[in-house]
């Protein structure tokens, strides 16, 4: 099976994407590649793509990755009615009852009885030994 995927190129800090059409076996980096169908720079988010092959391949059952189908989405190329979207990821905390937010609210004691002072000799200071 064919997957359309993006392939990481530039410098470090400096990505640049191939959209290459593989093997969906093989690891992005392997270098055997079907097609090159085009290229993205997420830094400028300009995307260069070769229209009429991405349309050949998904014709052909490639299946884009999630990526790259919204990629492909937004410079208006249609997907095929078999390509399903990844259902979007919802984050949940491991241990949610221990959150703070989580907790009971404390109520506050109403005032407190004001302490009675014990009345103390000021005249008289400790005895040192």
């Amino acid at each position: 099976m064919l997957a359309i995927r993006m392939q990481r190129n530039g410098r470090v800090h400096a990505p640049v994407y191939r959209i290459v059409v593989q093997e969906a076996q093989r690891h992005p980096l392997s270098g055997r590649v079907v097609a090159e169908v085009g290229n993205y720079n997420p830094e400028t988010k300009r995307v260069v793509l070769d229209k009429e092959k991405v349309e050949f391949y998904l014709g052909h059952g490639a299946q884009p990755s999630s990526r790259v189908a919204y990629v492909l989405k937004k410079e208006g190329i249609e997907l095929p009615k078999w390509y399903k979207e990844a259902p979007a990821k919802h984050k949940q905390a491991k241990h949610a009852d221990k959150l703070r937010k989580n907790q009971p609210k404390e109520e506050e004691p109403a005032e407190a009885p004001a302490e009675s002072a014990e009345s103390t000799d000021a005249g008289e200071a400790p005895a040192a030994e």
